[in-house]
């Protein structure tokens, strides 16, 4: 794992789509007034006729995106998740999902890391609004290469998918010879056989270093990357579930909802077992540094470690 190289997953989103729309004609980029921000302004730069900028918007935005994709057209559309999510929600249920178009959203600036732009921008509610509607994929990936994989995939999949991806700069975690990306699929990155911790995001590489810190105290962790909140790899879980009999859940979303509760409903009804989901508790962000930020509600390294340590204990 390359400590060193960092690059925030809405970069990786950018270079993705770029790398795309030189293969696929078809692919077409809108934006809603932040291609500076969401990173889409390579895109435009590299295919100006396939950029459309909606404006503050969004929307109009979705509803011209799901226009377009009858047309013949892969539109994926591009803006930060508290307006993807929030503000266009109807549109995307409706206008999207509903008639199963194959529409992409690229939510940007997700959770807690959003930092400085305060409560209202940290979404930490867009997994779970996404997955409960019908039809949809819900993907968040945890480092650069992943992403670009899982945009490169969702292009590939018929359908509407969501996309998350973070504005803080994160360490490449997936950068081994044998990795491979596939919708729906969790990746096992360290095994262990006493706890099982679920991570996604930018919370992937501190849970990462939280099992090497267990592991010092006595705890041998296994840490899973379910980059696929939708559909989710059950049979990994359950699997995980009964070899180590705990499971903790690390995300940078409410923990309502999310990753937490869709482990949660599989382990339920196929492995019930102790459980703990360590991620925002029910509360709205604040401003401030994105490092402190994850700090102070506990999703990084150390947070998750003393939390890890007390629920075994």
């Amino acid at each position: 794992m390359s400590e060193v190289r960092k690059i925030a997953t809405r970069e990786s989103y950018a270079n993705a789509l770029v790398e795309l729309g030189k293969e696929h004609d078809d692919l077409v980029v809108l934006d809603a007034d932040l291609a500076a921000a969401t990173k889409t302004c390579v895109f435009k730069k590299a295919f100006p006729q396939r950029h459309i900028d909606c404006g503050i918007a969004e929307a109009n935005m979705t509803g011209i995106a799901a226009g377009m994709s009858t047309c013949g057209y892969v539109p994926f559309i591009s803006t930060f998740a508290m307006f993807a999510a929030g503000r266009s929600y109807e549109q995307v249920r409706n206008s999207i999902c509903y008639p199963h178009l194959n529409v992409k959203i690229g939510a940007t600036h997700a959770g807690i890391s959003v930092g400085e732009d305060g409560a209202t921008h940290q979404c930490n509610e867009d997994l779970a609004l996404m997955r409960v509607i019908p039809n949809m994929t819900v993907i968040s990936p945890s480092d650069n290469i992943e992403a670009r994989a899982a945009v490169k995939a969702a292009y590939e999949l018929d359908g509407p998918v969501y996309l998350r991806f973070g504005r803080l700069a994160t360490p490449i975690i997936n950068d081994s010879v044998d990795y491979q990306f596939e919708i729906g699929k969790g990746v096992i990155l360290r095994d262990g056989k006493d706890i099982t911790i679920i991570a996604t995001g930018l919370c992937v590489v501190e849970a990462l270093e939280a099992a090497n810190k267990l592991e010092v105290y006595g705890i041998n962790a296994r840490v899973i990357n379910i980059h696929t909140i939708k559909p989710i790899d059950e049979d990994l879980i359950v699997k995980a579930a009964e070899e180590t009999g705990k499971i903790i859940t690390v995300e940078e979303h409410s923990v309502i909802g999310g990753l937490g509760g869709a482990v949660a409903e599989v382990l339920v009804e196929k492995c019930p077992i102790k459980m703990l989901r360590i991620g925002i508790n029910d509360v709205f962000g604040e401003s401030g540094p994105a490092d402190l930020l994850i700090k102070k509600y506990g999703l990084d390294a150390q947070g998750i470690y003393e939390k890890i340590k007390k629920f075994v204990d």
